[in-house]
This record gives structure tokens, C-alpha cells and sequence, in this order.
């Protein structure tokens, strides 16, 4: 183990850096003490270095790795490679290397769009380390994302979707443009090869036509009218993910994008003034929520940043999401105020009667996605 660690710090500090466009935004500057994205995301990366495996906010442990901990294991590592943080690194590594032994068991099958997101992170390890055993991994589950249809939750219409050229784990439920986009985008980012690119963007595609609204705002499902916050986040972070990685010419790029904008100007117009967003988005009566604030926030930040976004427009009512969220981390570095999690259900009253939790990953994930995205 020891030597494996050794060797993956070597290989970070020789590896080539390419240098990224960056928006110099003066609104991302100046922080109040103890509130800048470096200092917080280093506290909440800490904090999830420090987390066992969780299972949903029950006592017992999960059988497999749940999604809340791969997206934040992601968050760890993307602000792990933005903040130049080798020890964090390590930290990272040597919580992944059981998977390879003690903890296969805890792998999950890549039968579903929720399971299918671990991918992302073995992803993520090889692009910072070159340690070709997460390739493989990651790769794997990539592929059986588009595979033929297997395995126990395989419906009727696994087979129509997988006819399409859709992948066989479509549902139509906005939560799936995060978990099929972060995946794709990855095995993308870790081989250059497009296959992967254009998978997710087609997917992309139809999810916009079949669920955005002229309002901006998207259904969590289409026999669910109701804007869910966190599901309108997780849309709003797949989509900043894939089109950060979507060549300028690539065919579906500007259909993307356009739905991108249209949501990120709704956006401004349902952001509270206390900086937040709400658990239904266009519902004032309704609860401040966190994880979705800070999906929508990391979308926004890395839509300045890259230039989609007009910095006079949008960079003000970033700095305050921001600064709202750091509002609600407590001094364990957790976050409060998390949707619990959420099945669809056609009923008004089920979105606003959801639980609202303290440092539960949901929360974590997107706040470590966003801090990244700062420093980026």
C-alpha cells in the first residue's frame, strides 16, 4: 500500500498541467475570513475523508457504495487536483484501494444510473495518477452503461431506449443527467475517445427536449409537475459537466447550451434573497434547500468561468449562493439543510414535507463540485 501511494505522488508532481482558460471574476475574490472555496472545500473533503461509508443517514452500513458518496468522492478529487493537495490525494487513494480487496463486495453493479456514477471516481483516480487498474474499472462501467441490456433491472423498455441508441437505464427522471453525464464525460476525459462524448450528449438531447419547461425549469419526471429542487440541480450539474468537455463544434453542443442558458436565466429570476434556492424552485412558501443551491452554483460558477455566462449578470448572485451556503456549515464541516433522499411522487405536499438533514453527502457533494470549480 505504502509503496502505491509513494508511487502516486510521484506521478502527480511530474505529470504535464495544461493550463485552462480562466475568467478573471472579481466577484470570486475577496472572500470574508474562513468563507473562501478553498478554505471550505478543504474542511468539507477533510470532513468526507473522515466519513465512513454511508448508507443513506441509517446506523447499518450499506451494502454497496451509495451515490451521495461517489458524487462527493468526485467533489474530494476534483478540488484534491484543483487545490494542488497531494495529501488529500493520497487520502483518497487509500480510501479506494479496498475495493481491490477487503471491500469488492461494496462495488456496485452497474445496473442502474445511481450505481452506474461510482464510475466516475476510479475514472477521476486514473486521470490524476495514470494507475491503469482504475482505468479498467471505470472504463468497464462506462461501457455497460451502453451495453446490451442485463441484470435485474432490466423493464420492457430498457430494450426501446437501447434501440435508439439511448442507453438501456433511461427513465426519464432529471436525476439521471448528472449520473449518466459525470460517467460518460469521465470516460471521455480518461481515453479521448468521443464515443463516449456523443452518448451522453445525444442522451442529454432528449432529456431537454422531453422535460424542460418555458419556464427554464424541468419536471423531475413527466408524471411528476413539480420542480424539485435538487432534481433541477442535478440537471443543471450534468449539463455544466458535459458541456465542459463538448467541443464548440460537436452537432449537439448548441442545443445543449441553449438549454443550459435558458435554465441558468430562470435561475436568477426563483433565487431567494437570502442567496439560496428552494426545495420546490418556483415555490416561495417553500424551504430553503441546500444540495440543489449548490448544484445550481456550481453550474453557475463554471458557466462564468468558461465565459457562457455574463460575469455583470450572473457573478453577483453566485457570490451570494455562495456565501448562503457557507452560512450553513456547521463546525463539524457539515452541511445543513439537505433534502433527504427522494423518490418521484405525484403529490405536492411529499416535496415540501421532505426531511431536511445535517451532513448528509447529498449536501457535501455539490459543495465540494463547486469549490473545485472556484479554483478551477
Amino acid at each position: 500500500m505504502k509503496t502505491n501511494i509513494c508511487l502516486l505522488i510521484v506521478l502527480l508532481s511530474s505529470a504535464t498541467v495544461i493550463a485552462q482558460p480562466k475568467q478573471s471574476v472579481k466577484e470570486f475574490k475577496n472572500w470574508p475570513s474562513g468563507t473562501s472555496p478553498a478554505e471550505i472545500g478543504k474542511r468539507v473533503a477533510d470532513r468526507f475523508v473522515a466519513t465512513p461509508h454511508t448508507n443513506f443517514g441509517r446506523p447499518t452500513p450499506p451494502k454497496v457504495i451509495t451515490y451521495p458518496e461517489s458524487c462527493a468522492w468526485y467533489g474530494a478529487l476534483k478540488f484534491a487536483k484543483e487545490s494542488k493537495d497531494t495529501r488529500l490525494l493520497t487520502q483518497l487513494v487509500k480510501r479506494f484501494e479496498p475495493f481491490f480487496g477487503e471491500e469488492a463486495s461494496l462495488i456496485p453493479i452497474p445496473d442502474h444510473v445511481d450505481y452506474g456514477v461510482f464510475g466516475a471516481v476510479p475514472l477521476e483516480l486514473y486521470r490524476q495518477t495514470k494507475v491503469q487498474k482504475y482505468l479498467v474499472m471505470g472504463q468497464n462501467i462506462a461501457d455497460k452503461q451502453w451495453g446490451p441490456p442485463e441484470g435485474k433491472r432490466v423493464v420492457p423498455e430498457s430494450h426501446i431506449f437501447y434501440s435508439k441508441g439511448l442507453t438501456w437505464q433511461t427513465r426519464m427522471w432529471i436525476d439521471d443527467m448528472f449520473m449518466i453525464n459525470a460517467l460518460q464525460a469521465q470516460a471521455f476525459r480518461a481515453t479521448g475517445n468521443r464515443v463516449y462524448l456523443d452518448r451522453a450528449a445525444r442522451e442529454m438531447v432528449v432529456y431537454l427536449d422531453s422535460l424542460q419547461k418555458p419556464n427554464g425549469l424541468f419536471y423531475h419526471a413527466p408524471d411528476v409537475p413539480f420542480f424539485w429542487g435538487r432534481g433541477n440541480g442535478w440537471m443543471a450539474a450534468g449539463m455544466a459537466e458535459i458541456l465542459t468537455s463538448l467541443p464548440v463544434t460537436h452537432p449537439n453542443r448548441p442545443r445543449i447550451m441553449d438549454g443550459y442558458q435558458i435554465m441558468m436565466r430562470s435561475l436568477l429570476k426563483y433565487q431567494a434573497e437570502s442567496g439560496m434556492w428552494r426545495q420546490l424552485v418556483d415555490v416561495p412558501a417553500s424551504w430553503e434547500e441546500s444540495s440543489g443551491t449548490a448544484m445550481f452554483t456550481y453550474a453557475l460558477v463554471t458557466g462564468v468561468k468558461k465565459g457562457w455566462l455574463a460575469q455583470k449578470e450572473y457573478a453577483p448572485a453566485v457570490r451570494k449562493a455562495w456565501l448562503a451556503l457557507v452560512s450553513k456549515i456547521d463546525s463539524n464541516a457539515d452541511v445543513s439543510d439537505v433534502c433527504e433522499g427522494t423518490n418521484k411522487k405525484n403529490d405536492f405536499q411529499y416535496y415540501l414535507d421532505r426531511k431536511r438533514l445535517t451532513g448528509d453527502l447529498h449536501g457535501q457533494a455539490p459543495l465540494l463540485w463547486t469549490a473545485a470549480a472556484f479554483l478551477q
